[in-house]
């Protein structure tokens, strides 16, 4: 019998670009689906990629997409909602479509990547959409494996992982509501030889599925042995300190207030409950059926290159929020003081120039407001590119125009102009740091 294709639906993420890596290299025949890849990914999956939707899609129209394919993989997921973001239609609805798709080719197989944890312990919107995905999963009829995998550790920093890599980074522990949580964790390694193998299992011919097992080391430690075992492998500081809870709380009410900007951090409210509630299960089923010896933690770890370029992330993954920041209230802070106490200042410079007022007026003005443009273009996610751009461009604009018009400036005591080239290389950085994904 001919080795299984294997369709990956959310193949852009962490796991299912891991995943469509691991399996390819395995040498089965893939179709890796997202909604967007980045142009390593579509590099690194050598023509096996196809961008689309896949969430919105109808029933008939996926089972199109999917006709070839004899098992299915999905890694879609969200943390939360916002805008775009739906978990209950992520998790629970394309769910229920997938494997109503699966159900009706009996020559299908779904394997669900979910998540640990008891159904009671369930309080926020992710966890609570993935349970009740599961439970339509296994009401479909179709033969699936509901995979609950740990803390995921895998070559690539995204979302939580990222986090643990840049705490390592800084000389603190957690609070201890967050430090003492349980924290099991699963090598990304481990996921794709479990898939493996039940695609093995597959093409011999077994094809009556129904299981839900847990993916983890044997010997879970907590949050700040994950965060100990990062600091390790990357050779981070000592800490020398906790961080107090107020921290973590104003980190998590930036983090849902900048998620509706478009952005993802890790320290959203979902993030942090699901934290505290702790990842833990019982592997000992999964371990029995499959034979696979899950590593530990650090094992995982140790098989990761320990390199400059992890050590570089770690520690400007904070930065690159906090440049942001900055960025975003100096352009519309400096442009709201131009709007309001600083309009008939700004004007004067011109008048003093000979330029006629109405002409001075309206200059002032409309670049006040391009001012105000920019930081509002870097304060969304979609169009912070656009407005760094234009940052740089409009900055270098002002520095010409002043050299023509008020070379003065460039002598001036307190150095006006002299402080916007650093403004722009502030911006160039910014830029180097706007990938979320390699």
């Amino acid at each position: 019998m001919e080795a299984p294709k294997i369709a990956i639906m959310g193949a852009g993420g962490l796991i299912g670009f891991g995943l469509a890596r691991d399996l390819a290299a395995r040498g089965f025949a893939l179709q890796a689906f997202a909604r967007r890849f980045t142009r390593s990914q579509l590099w690194a999956l050598q023509g096996c990629a196809v961008r689309t939707p896949l969430v919105p899609l109808p029933q008939n129209a996926l089972a199109r997409l999917l006709a070839d394919c004899d098992i299915v993989v999905n890694c879609i997921g969200i943390l939360q909602d916002g805008i775009g973001r739906d978990t209950d239609a992520v998790h629970r609805e394309f769910a229920a479509t997938l494997s109503a798709v699966c159900a009706a080719s009996p020559q299908k197989l779904l394997i669900h990547i979910s998540v640990p944890g008891a159904p009671e312990q369930d309080r926020t919107a992710f966890s609570r959409s993935k349970r009740q995905g599961e439970a339509l999963i296994a009401a479909s009829g179709a033969p699936f494996a509901i995979l609950r995998p740990g803390f995921v550790i895998a070559p690539a920093a995204y979302g939580g992982s990222a986090l643990m890599r840049a705490l390592a980074s800084l000389p603190a522990r957690l609070p201890t509501r967050e430090a003492t949580s349980p924290f099991a964790a699963i090598a990304l390694s481990d996921i794709g030889e479990t898939v493996a193998r039940i695609a093995a299992r597959w093409r011999t011919g077994e094809r009556h599925w129904a299981v839900r097992w847990d993916l983890m080391e044997e010997h879970p430690g907590t949050v700040q042995d994950m965060v100990e075992a990062f600091r390790a492998h990357g050779g981070g500081p000592a800490p020398v300190m906790t961080l107090p809870g107020f921290l973590m709380n104003l980190g998590i009410l930036a983090g849902d207030a900048v998620a509706w900007l478009g952005w993802t951090p890790p320290t959203r409210s979902t993030a942090i409950q699901e934290m505290r509630r702790g990842l833990k299960g019982d592997p000992g089923p999964w371990i029995a059926a499959t034979g696979i010896a899950p590593r530990s933690a650090r094992q995982a770890l140790a098989a990761l290159p320990a390199t400059v370029q992890e050590t570089w992330f770690a520690r400007l993954y904070l930065l690159k929020a906090l440049i942001l920041v900055t960025l975003v209230l100096f352009w519309c802070i400096s442009s709201l003081i131009a709007l309001t106490v600083g309009f008939a200042g700004a004007r004067s410079i011109l008048l003093r120039h000979g330029m006629a007022f109405p002409l001075a007026h309206w200059l002032t003005l409309i670049s006040s407001c391009m001012d105000m443009s920019v930081g509002i273009l870097t304060a969304f996610r979609r169009t912070s590119r656009l407005g760094l751009v234009a940052g740089i461009g409009l900055s270098l604009s002002y520095m010409v125009l002043a050299a023509i018009l008020t070379p003065e400036l460039w002598v001036e005591p307190l150095g006006a102009l002299v402080k916007t080239g650093p403004a722009i290389i502030l911006m160039l950085v910014a830029l180097a740091l706007s990938d979320d994904r390699g």
